[in-house]
């Protein structure tokens, strides 16, 4: 393979991964935010324990 082609390839990966990371980095974002503005509006009990959620494997937030 050319050198070009082989540069080109690992930069169209390297965009794809920033891409990718960033969008994580804002849905992680968005979920604390909300989280945080529900601690501040007090229909949150901090002091809630975390379950994981069988379906997605997600853990959430259970009143105790």
């Amino acid at each position: 393979m050319p050198p070009l082609f082989v540069l080109a390839l690992g930069a169209l990966g390297t965009a794809a991964l920033a891409k990718v990371l960033a969008r994580e980095s804002r849905r992680v974002n968005a979920e604390l935010d909300a989280q945080r503005r529900a601690e501040k509006a007090g229909t949150l009990d901090p002091r809630a324990t975390l379950r994981r959620d069988p379906a997605t494997g997600e853990y959430r937030p259970i009143d105790s």
